[in-house]
């Protein structure tokens, strides 16, 4: 920092010290003080003006001089903060106030970015290894000349599925690039899910029944139809597999309020996992003891629904049956994160 540009900036004050030194003078004569006591005490104001104007620059010379020094020489500039002392004049503490906050928060920033690469990092770890097993035995039904088609098939809408858990996955990162809110219809986005899933229905011997889904509401559908086909596929997973299986899809409307359920008659959930079943990796008794799963379909499905501005919450009874109840606003347009 440059002595002229601090006096420059000093201007007002000058003239007011000017001034001051002016009115002393006229004061001092018109007692008719002594001219050497005059001269003595004028000169005297006149260096502790000096002193303190000097004392001032200095003191935030040297911290602005170091500031910039390290700003220039930093490649990490947002930890400018901790390679400077806070100073001891009142706008530099503000400065240094700021400059800590700001590269805090860029801090927590970065590592919220680190936990979510590492969460990213972890899944795809998972996903590797899970679609490693379909693909085996896809490759080994192929080498001995296998005729079992509905087998193949099921592998490969395995794969697909995961392949899909991983995309909305990465999406779900940034969804504002994506997602797309437009009203949609229930009965339209749910029978296309079910078409999807029609041989596994076929081939586990699972009826389905659709009611009341003939109401409009606000959301991205093919978000929407990646939620649904998760909660289906689970319904089919857990199912019991006997004649009676169902998966039931229905809407109720109270209020400003439509909620889309799926419900099955499948093993259920135990009563200790189900406040976990959104929680990422988590497979609880059903994943370890009928199918073993990444757990990460519900934690997608949830991850979506709160980007949406909607609401997922789950029901069940063990043995008995599971609900999955989504829930949308009618009136309002989505608070969409």
């Amino acid at each position: 920092m440059k002595f002229s540009d601090y006096l420059k900036n000093r201007f007002v004050n000058i003239i007011i010290y000017l001034f001051l030194i002016i009115i002393t003078f006229l004061l001092l004569a018109a007692f008719k003080v002594n001219q050497s006591l005059i001269f003595v005490l004028i000169s005297l104001l006149i260096v502790f003006i000096i002193i303190n104007f000097l004392y001032d620059y200095f003191r935030k010379k040297n911290f602005y001089d170091t500031l910039t020094y390290n700003i220039k020489n930093l490649n990490k500039k947002y930890l400018i903060s901790e390679m400077i002392k806070k100073p001891n004049f009142i706008e530099g503490q503000i400065l240094y106030d700021v400059l800590y906050d700001t590269t805090k928060s860029m801090n927590e920033h970065i590592n919220e970015y680190k936990f979510s690469l590492e969460n990213f990092k972890e899944y795809i770890e998972l996903w590797i290894h899970e679609v490693k097993t379909p693909l085996a035995g896809g490759l080994l039904m192929l080498h001995n000349n296998s005729k079992s088609d509905k087998k193949m098939m099921e592998i490969l809408n395995k794969i697909n599925g995961y392949v899909e858990q991983v995309l909305y996955y990465a999406r779900s990162e940034n969804p504002e690039k994506d997602f797309i809110i437009k009203k949609v219809n229930l009965n339209s986005i749910v029978k296309k899910v079910v078409s999807n899933n029609k041989e596994n229905f076929i081939n586990k011997k699972i009826s389905v029944k659709l009611e009341d889904l003939d109401v409009s509401i606000y959301s991205d559908p093919k978000w929407l139809e990646f939620i649904i086909n998760q909660i289906i596929q689970n319904s089919l997973k857990y199912s019991k597999n006997n004649d009676e299986s169902y998966v039931k899809i229905y809407s109720e409307t109270k209020d400003d309020i439509i909620s889309l359920i799926i419900e099955d008659n499948g093993i259920g959930i135990d009563n200790s996992d189900l406040p976990r079943i959104f929680d990422k990796s988590f497979t609880g008794k059903n994943g370890h003891n009928i199918d073993h799963s990444t757990g990460m379909g519900l934690y997608i499905c949830k991850k979506l629904c709160d980007k949406l501005g909607t609401k997922i919450e789950a029901m069940s009874t063990l043995n008995e049956f599971t609900k999955l109840i989504i829930t949308f606003k009618v009136n309002n347009f989505y608070d969409v994160i």
